[in-house]
């Protein structure tokens, strides 16, 4: 069920995100984009620090699809009278990337789709997808691939989608069963660039858990933003979240919970409410000081950082 409220409120976050990003398009190219490098503060907890040599390269990543992207048709799994298959790829100018789903319910009772997880060339990407399809029915439904996160990730070719379907029931969002991953492979797979796009100032570095600081983004959609590089190679699925955040020394609430599948990747940024900023005469984020908490899928801690602090340039 956490996915299930996480992603209710996150729908319609984004929805507004998006007509806000539309109406403001034709500003945003002549005003400075708010951005600042984000440079070393005493970083005592990070261990092994492998700052990677191709830094610059991902840094040039457009995000955009460089080439028509296809699939071919398969069929992701059948269960219970519920089928469900990947018919074709398709680009829309305001969504993005996405693959369209047939959706074909043999049952006798209505049966709502969504899915736990999407990851795009190793890629955790957040997804709106859901679906509800009455019994003996059919339904063609898109499921996108956020442009946003794909060009935050630095992915120019679509090679590998990764889904985790999960079903549930429509009238009491009970959830009916979680599936296993199924993975398509698009006509782009030989051209995945797997160059980590982790450019930036490594905060941490633990049992696996490697989180990169990338920028803060001072005129971020709700007021400011801290953007993270995340690498998960602990052998286990974890969540990554924050604690006890202060900005110029005040201390603020951080919005910000990562899922990373074990030997997965995700670009993801803390968010910081603009009413925060405000309340503390906050005009110029330029100290920072946090702590990195690791859970497990249980939300268990398994690792808690020291007090990580870093500035901007």
């Amino acid at each position: 069920m956490r996915k299930k409220k996480k992603k209710t409120w996150l729908v319609v976050l984004i929805v507004i995100i998006v007509l806000g990003a539309i109406a403001s398009a034709g500003k945003k190219d002549k005003e400075d984009s708010g951005k600042k490098d984000i440079v070393a503060g005493d970083t005592s907890d990070v261990k092994d620090n492998n700052d990677s040599d191709n830094n610059e390269e991902a840094s040039d990543k457009t995000g955009q699809t460089s080439k028509k992207v296809t699939i071919e048709e398969q069929l992701l799994f059948e269960k219970d009278g519920l089928k469900v298959t990947a018919t074709e790829y398709k680009t829309d100018k305001i969504w993005g990337d996405g693959i369209n789903l047939l959706i074909e319910n043999d049952s006798d009772k209505s049966i709502g789709l969504s899915c736990t997880a999407l990851i795009v060339n190793d890629y955790m990407i957040f997804d709106l997808f859901s679906s509800t399809v009455a019994a003996g029915k059919k339904s063609n439904e898109m499921m996108y691939l956020s442009s946003s996160e794909l060009e935050a990730a630095g992915i120019d070719n679509v090679g590998k989608v990764e889904i985790y379907f999960h079903t549930f029931d429509p009238d009491t969002y009970m959830t009916i069963e979680d599936f296993d991953c199924v993975t398509i492979e698009t006509s782009a797979i030989n051209e995945i660039d797997t160059t980590p796009n982790d450019a930036g100032q490594e905060l941490f570095n633990s049992n696996g858990i490697r989180i990169v600081g990338k920028y803060v983004d001072e005129k971020s959609f709700w007021g400011a933003g801290v953007l993270l590089y995340i690498e998960n190679t602990s052998g286990q699925n974890v969540i990554v979240q924050c604690d006890d955040m202060s900005i110029n020394g005040f201390m603020v609430t951080p919005f910000f919970s990562a899922d990373v599948y074990d030997g997965k990747k995700a670009i993801d940024e803390i968010t910081i409410m603009s009413s925060d900023l405000e309340d503390n005469n906050i005009t110029s984020v330029d100290d920072i000081e946090l702590v990195f908490k690791i859970l497990n899928e249980n939300y268990d801690t398994i690792e808690t950082s020291e007090p990580i602090s870093f500035s901007t340039k």
